[in-house]
């Protein structure tokens, strides 16, 4: 019957977080806020069809959906009033008191760092998200994104071992997009999906910069890596410093159109950091003795130990080349340099972009 009552609260039409927190302080849990008479609810500032269907029993509220959702082992809930309920999103202005979960439910209880960028991330944005993530999630960090394609799912893939949370702006019983239904599986055995979204939610524009609050409002702060001017994860940024999260942004090219918004956030105050070391620096004396855990390598010492391929690397940079430019750099022919750029994008040292051209790949942070 509580269950229920929790799910059937999420099932009432225009019944937000803030109405919902109102009943429950109210009522003090979910099964009380049912059949309690309207006379209770009238200064709630709910409607005539709210009450209503408050008056009704939670059983029929709910729907199959729901009923799955708690039937089935692989499925859990975390309650506004329960002990592990994330204590930083305790804090922001709208917090969900239900939370659907799948996965490791101490993920939790864990200090999370959020990493969000553009859908249409470049290679070696992507190549930086995941450096970011492995090593921040080294050192006991959570990383949290929100499993969009890009930069997100990056973010993801390098804290799959550490530990990931995906918060969802579907019902977590549905993933999207689908492309990475195998990453949620991953996610689910190392980490954590979550979402405000009541079962068989699907897909909804709307949904998606809702869901960016509890990115930020779960993780200490967030970390930008490219993003276009007036991107949804500039939204999260935002909602990170109404928060009173961290803000951190990696700078890029000033020719690229994905580095405007991580640009534009350092102008605003965010932290322009170029490693981990960087990140956990601002994080506090929480991460102090963190700092030491792995070494950071710096890019300007980070190259192939081959001489041949040392010397492509040193002619080339983290902005895009053609084969053109970076054989005239280092006074090599076309045939010659084609055999070493191959063996350096095996090696992970470089990715080819569009146009022919190719880049460096930044080593972990």
């Amino acid at each position: 019957m509580s269950d229920a009552a929790w799910l059937a609260l999420c099932r009432i039409n225009g019944l937000g977080p803030q109405r919902q927190q109102a009943l429950l302080e109210r009522f003090s849990h979910a099964a009380a806020c049912f059949q309690t008479g309207a006379g209770l609810l009238q200064d709630l500032g709910l409607s005539a069809k709210q009450i209503q269907a408050l008056q009704k029993d939670p059983e029929d509220l709910i729907r199959p959906a729901d009923r799955r959702w708690l039937n089935s082992p692989d499925t859990d809930l975390c309650r506004w009033t329960d002990p592990d309920y994330p204590p930083l999103l305790r804090q922001i202005p709208d917090p969900p008191p239900l939370l659907f979960i799948r996965g490791q439910r101490s993920c939790l209880s864990q200090p999370m760092l959020a990493i969000v960028g553009s859908r249409s991330a470049t290679a070696v944005g992507a190549a930086t998200a995941e450096a970011f993530a492995r090593s921040l999630g080294e050192t006991g960090l959570i990383i949290t994104s929100g499993l969009a394609l890009g930069i997100d799912a990056a973010a993801h893939r390098g804290a799959l071992v550490s530990g990931t949370v995906a918060v969802l702006g579907t019902g977590a019983d549905l993933i999207y997009p689908r492309t990475h239904l195998q990453l949620a599986h991953q996610i689910i055995e190392h980490g954590l999906l979550v979402s405000e979204q009541a079962p068989e939610t699907g897909p909804h524009s709307g949904l998606f910069p809702r869901r960016n609050r509890i990115i930020s409002g779960l993780s200490l702060g967030v970390l930008i890596v490219e993003a276009a001017e007036n991107s949804g994860s500039l939204i999260t940024a935002r909602l990170a410093m109404e928060q009173g999260r961290e803000v951190f942004a990696v700078p890029g090219s000033i020719h690229s159109p994905l580095s405007r918004g991580p640009h534009r956030l350092i102008r605003d105050g965010a932290k322009l950091v170029e490693s981990a070391g960087d990140v956990l620096s601002e994080l506090g004396p929480l991460f102090g003795a963190l700092c030491q855990a792995r070494p950071v390598t710096s890019a300007d010492h980070w190259q192939p130990d081959d001489p041949h391929q040392a010397k492509v690397w040193a002619a080339m940079d983290f902005d895009p080349l053609t084969a053109e430019e970076i054989a005239a750099r280092c006074g090599l022919t076309l045939g010659e340099l084609s055999a070493i750029l191959l063996e350096m994008e095996i090696s992970g040292y470089l990715t080819a972009s569009p146009g022919g051209r190719f880049c460096r790949l930044p080593p972990a942070p």
